[in-house]
């Protein structure tokens, strides 16, 4: 009797824990059942979702909305931040490193980016995920 309970619990932890390992197994990117992963190779949606707005309006928006402006960026303010500068006003943007890939700015070249509204305590600022030379 001991061994048929032993038995069964260890079948019903078996059952319960597949599909976690199958899921850890496939989790290097590429597509399952028809839907990207998302993150697991690098990659992820690439699809619009971002608004085109200026300053003025980027400044009015929601934490977490995602825009795409066209502008200079005037100055460096410090690590990773700039100002950002269009016709209607200037805010703060933060560019990760790695997302300059390479991409070389000066205060005279429009750019464009893509980036998240993040409302801090005492600002707005955008947080940039993309940007290119126009």
């Amino acid at each position: 009797m001991k061994k048929l309970l032993v038995t069964l619990t260890l079948a019903a932890l078996f059952h319960l824990s597949a599909p976690a390992w199958s899921q850890a197994q496939n989790s290097g990117g590429g597509f399952q059942s028809g839907r990207r992963v998302a993150n697991q190779s690098g990659g992820g949606y690439t699809g619009g979702g971002a608004q085109a707005v200026s300053v003025a309006e980027a400044l009015k928006l929601p934490d977490d909305t995602w825009v795409s402006l066209s502008g200079k960026i005037d100055r460096q303010l410090g690590d990773e931040k700039y100002q950002f500068s269009d016709a209607s006003g200037c805010i703060v943007i933060e560019i990760d490193d790695e997302d300059w890939r390479g991409l070389s700015v000066g205060p005279d070249d429009t750019v464009n980016i893509r980036g998240e509204v993040d409302q801090e305590l005492t600002r707005r600022k955008i947080d940039v995920q993309y940007i290119g030379k126009r």
